[in-house]
């Protein structure tokens, strides 16, 4: 029997500024993907990245149930929870154009962003790597006394690494405050979920750990809002970790190395239809919290945000040759 269970709505409502900024972090991880797609079709970034676009509601519906003080663990998809998180963009963009000033000093790239600043502890070029990450740090803060949690995000395809069982099952046994995030993409680069997973019901899993099994709709930012608010707080309260699942789609390829061949267009229209940005957008327009107008402004200001990034990269000075090695333990 399948342990899914849907969040409860019975949540006080958000008022409009958080709503709003809400939608303009969605609307900041878009503009910045398509930037750096194009960035990387003129040359100006190398080697590869994996883009978050279709996914935003994902990480900006989770992390908006965390507090500042909270801490993440990412992913190789990772730009759309650094973004949500706090990060800086301009730093983002200097790191994924090798500059020194950038949040690696220009030697991580795309997978290994991290920001401590804003409890963000990394993300992760290995699938799943972030996992026992996220239940390390959660030990650390029960051990400590402190009044956080972590959220850990990982895809469908980390749920086949032993490192996912190994730190869910201790996570539950010591209850942890740790919330696992399974964004359920429904890809593994190129396996569907169906041909990689024994069983595509991804939260049943939670059962073999005395967990809650939570599944939503990815793209409903509300939705996946609701379903985070209530799994921090049980990790808040002492009372252990969840597995969350949000089921959503990635709208590109794999990575920028990925011909896209495992799918066909008319799946991935029936996908682009269910946007998470345009459904949102219909859901603040119908309740009018927002106009025509405003969803316009927003994306005047992100795109002038992205663009001012963009320049300030290019103005940052390259990593210096002879310093090479700094970092290097052996």
């Amino acid at each position: 029997m399948s342990s899914v269970t849907q969040p409860s709505s019975t949540g006080a409502p958000l008022p409009p500024e958080r709503l709003k900024h809400m939608y303009r972090q969605m609307r900041r991880i878009r503009c910045f993907e398509e930037a750096v797609d194009r960035l990387f079709q003129q040359g100006l970034i190398w080697g590869t990245f994996h883009l978050y676009i279709g996914q935003e509601a994902s990480a900006v519906g989770a992390i908006e149930a965390l507090r500042s003080d909270d801490y993440i663990t990412s992913t190789h998809r990772g730009h759309g929870h650094c973004i949500a998180k706090g990060a800086s963009i301009p730093l983002m963009m200097a790191e994924l154009r090798g500059k020194e000033t950038g949040y690696c000093r220009g030697r991580g790239g795309s997978m290994h962003i991290a920001d401590l600043d804003t409890g963000n502890l990394g993300a992760n070029g290995i699938v799943g790597g972030g996992v026992p990450i996220a239940t390390g740090a959660a030990l650390a803060i029960k051990k400590r006394g402190w009044d956080r949690v972590v959220m850990c995000f990982f895809g469908d395809g980390a749920m086949q690494q032993g490192a996912f069982h190994e730190a869910v099952n201790f996570a539950s046994v010591f209850r942890l405050p740790v919330v696992f995030l399974c964004e359920n993409n429904q890809y593994a680069m190129s396996m569907p979920a169906e041909k990689g997973l024994g069983s595509t019901d991804v939260v049943a899993r939670a059962a073999a750990y005395g967990l809650p099994g939570v599944s939503v709709d990815g793209n409903d930012v509300l939705a996946v809002y609701e379903a985070a608010r209530e799994a921090v707080a049980r990790a808040r309260a002492g009372r252990g970790p969840t597995l969350l699942e949000t089921r959503t789609y990635r709208l590109r390829g794999h990575s920028k190395s990925d011909a896209n061949r495992y799918r066909t267009r008319e799946e991935i229209e029936r996908w682009r239809r269910r946007c998470p940005i345009m459904r949102f957008e219909r859901w603040l327009a119908e309740r009018g919290v927002m106009t025509p107008d405003d969803f316009e402004a927003v994306k005047a200001e992100v795109l002038e945000e992205v663009q001012a990034a963009i320049a300030f990269a290019e103005s940052e000075p390259d990593p210096d040759v002879g310093q090479l090695a700094e970092g290097v333990y052996a």
